[in-house]
Formats: structure tokens, sequence, C-alpha cells
């Protein structure tokens, strides 16, 4: 028996209820496939424990952001370090501006950097700067592009699949008039792109997307389309964002801005930066992040605001990233995976996409075509993903489930996985396979 069927896991889940909120401590962590978090026991290189011993060759690395693997020992002894200085907290240190100075070294958008804790609150800062700077209040994102939880971003098309434009809360608690300020066009459709900007252009403080939709799984940007948001919003004095709290990193260690040569006003960056540890950043043109207090009047503080033991940690995580020939392992052995993962599902005839660039990927259940809108990823069986999903867990690999409708969630591998691990994980998806 999985960690996913013990009586254990059972009863703990059923115990959770009594003091956690459904059960657990964010949303997420329930695998809607299972319908209970996998409990872990501990984490090492590729691979997760569950309460039960079981070892799982873990294809979700904390929703991506464990991208050296865990229990990394630098990044370990990086946070011994941070502990024998006695776990400083609400102070800077000389470490925070080498963290900083490097950021701007590799990210070609990061003339200035301010740090935060979290994702959400990276991308609600740069849109207000966004508003400040430009004195306007509309902003223009992508269907299915995943910003955060914070309210600017909890807005979706009442019909993605159609194009009506009407912009709906996408939870409880916002304000529907807030949509007032949200305009959402197709990711990859430039016509409708066009239209967006020749009626909105000159009300729009900012554009902002995912550069490679990774929350949909994997859906990159079309030709030229990175190019045209740039000139597009640079005409209209737009300011435009990229949201790499998810694509930093994977393809290269400057970013997608790097990878495609479109340097944005602003980007954000989580997740793997700091591997595993709490950390975010804004950062951007220097004029645009000059506005942030105290300088300017954009308000933006934590009392956890680049917490030491996250800095120490991003320091250690940003040297493993830039040793010589990383990236051209990462891309390489990602191209080589995805790949390999294809031809199974060809063979046992699973009518499924495998999209992957550099160390994250999404499988689309149901078709076989390429994926390049979120309408395309909407279209996604999740009937048989979920008999994949924990296919896979009973027999030792474990892929997240993140919905039951729309697109598929992403999944990655770290640099810890080894030859293998993608040989098992191989053999097991074979095997999985020809049971669909």
């Amino acid at each position: 028996m999985t960690a996913t069927t013990t009586q254990e896991s059972a009863d703990l889940f059923a115990k959770a209820h009594a003091s956690l909120a459904s059960g657990v401590s964010a949303s997420m962590r329930i695998n809607p496939y299972t319908g209970r978090p996998l409990y872990a026991s501990r984490g090492e290189g590729a691979h997760i424990y569950g309460l039960d011993g079981t070892r799982y060759i873990d294809f979700n690395m904390s929703n991506g952001a464990t991208m050296l693997g865990h229990d990394h020992p630098a990044v370990k002894q990086a946070l011994l370090q941070g502990v024998a200085m006695g776990v400083i907290c609400a102070a800077e240190t000389p470490f925070h501006e080498r963290l900083a100075a490097r950021m701007v070294e590799i990210i070609p958008a990061a003339e200035r950097v301010r740090f935060a804790s979290v994702g959400s609150e990276a991308t609600l800062v740069a849109l207000r700067i966004a508003r400040a700077a430009t004195g306007r209040t509309r902003f223009l994102k992508f269907d299915g592009h995943f910003h955060g939880l914070t309210e600017p971003w909890l807005f979706k098309r009442a019909d993605p699949l159609t194009d009506d434009p009407t912009v709906v809360p996408s939870s409880g608690g916002v304000p529907a008039a807030m949509a007032a300020d949200v305009t959402i066009v197709p990711w990859n459709d430039v016509a409708a792109f066009e239209r967006a900007i020749a009626a909105h252009g000159d009300e729009l403080a900012a554009v902002v997307c995912e550069p490679i939709h990774y929350n949909a799984g994997c859906i990159p940007p079309a030709s030229g389309f990175l190019d045209l948001l740039r000139e597009r919003t640079r005409e209209h004095g737009i300011v435009l964002i990229f949201d790499e709290v998810l694509s930093g990193f994977r393809t290269a260690l400057g970013g997608v801005q790097a990878q495609y040569g479109v340097t944005p006003d602003l980007t954000t960056h989580a997740k793997a930066l700091a591997n595993g540890l709490p950390l975010s950043s804004v950062s951007g043109r220097a004029d645009l992040m000059e506005l942030l207090a105290p300088a300017g009047a954009v308000v933006h503080s934590g009392t956890y605001s680049g917490h030491l033991l996250s800095v120490l940690a991003a320091l250690a995580t940003l040297d493993e990233l830039s040793q010589p020939g990383v990236y051209d392992r990462i891309n390489a052995t990602g191209d080589a995976f995805y790949r390999d993962l294809q031809a199974v599902f060809d063979r046992a005839g699973v009518p499924a996409r495998v999209q992957g660039m550099g160390a994250r990927f999404g499988i689309y259940f149901g078709r076989t075509e390429p994926v390049t809108t979120w309408s395309d990823a909407w279209d996604h069986d999740h009937e048989m993903n979920q008999r994949f999903v924990i296919g896979c867990l009973e027999r030792g690999v474990s892929f997240h489930g993140y919905a039951r409708q729309g697109a598929p969630g992403h999944a990655g591998f770290s640099l810890a996985h080894s030859p293998e691990d993608f040989a098992e994980t191989l053999t097991v998806v074979e095997t999985v396979a020809k049971t669909l």
C-alpha cells in the first residue's frame, strides 16, 4: 500500500479537519484525484517520502520551487549559517545587497530589486508601480495566466471558449465592480490583442503575462508574440510586466526574457529563486522601481520581506544554477525526457500531448495536437489524467493534480533527478499507459 491509501494518512486527514480549514494549510495541497494531500515525512534529492516510508520520484517539486532538489547540501549549509547568525528578521544585511546585485547581473529587466515574501505580493506590487507610473488603473492579462491570489488577478472571462469579453470574478469575496479595470484576451491571439490595444491602449497601466504559460502545463509564446507585446506597450506608454514567478530559471539563468531577448519594464520572481524557501522579488527599470517607498509614494514593506534565511538560500541556489553547463544539461535532459514520454503514450495508443520547455512540462490527455491557447488546454481529459496520476502514485511516481476541470497544471524535474529516476519513471508510465 502507498501513502495515498494508508489508514495513517486517512486518520491524519480526518483529524486535521478539526483544526485546519478543509484539513489543509493551502487548497492546492489536496490532490483532487486522490481527495487528500500526499503527506510527506521527508524529502531527499528527487524523492519525497510518505508517512509509511514509501519513496516517490517527485515531479511536483514543491509546485516548482525546489529546483535543485530536496535537502540540497549547499542550501542546507546556507540555512545553518542563517541560524548561527541568530535567525535575523526585519533587518538588512550585506547578503541582501549581494543577492540584489547578483539578480541585476543576470536578469535583463532588473536595474533595481525589491524583495518580498511570496509571488502574490510581488505581482501586486508590480501592478501598483505600473498604476502609479502611468496614472491609469486598467490592465490587460491573458486567459488562465496565474498571477497570484490577490484581488486584481481573481477574474476570468465569463466564457473563455468564445469571443465574449465579459469579465467576472473567479473567487468568492471579490467585488464584481473591480472587473471594470480588467481586460482579458486569449494568449497567442494576435488579432484579439491588437483589438484590445486599439480599444483600451491609452487606458492601460500594464500588460502582464506569464511569458511561458506554465500554469496551464506549458504553452510557449507564439513566434514574435512577446515582441508584439513589447512593441505595442512601448507605443502606448504601458508598463510591460513579465510574471516569471514560475518560468524564472527554468530554461535559462536570466529567465524567459533572456531566452527570447525581450526585456519587460518590470518582472517578478519567486519559487525556484530560493529552492523552496519563501522569497519573491519585483525588479525592473530604475525609474519605475524608485517609485517605491521610501524614495517614492508607492507603499511596500514587510517584516518578513527578504527574510535572511531565504536570502542566503537564494544566494546558494543561484551559485548552483550559475555553474557552467547547467542549462545545457537542463534543456537537453528535458528535451530527451519529453520526447521519450511522448513516445510511451504514442506506443500505447493513448491520446496525449507532452509539452515542456526546460525543467517544467505539461501532459494534456485527450488530444494530440499542439496546445497553443488556454482554450486548447481547457479541453483536457481529467478522467484519464486521474487514472494516470493514481496509477503512477501506486507505483512510486508522484504527479500532482491541480483541478478537475480546465488546464491540467504543471509538472517538473530538478537538478537532482538522475538518469535512473527518469528511466524508472518511463517504465512506470509505460505500465500505466497500457491501462488507459
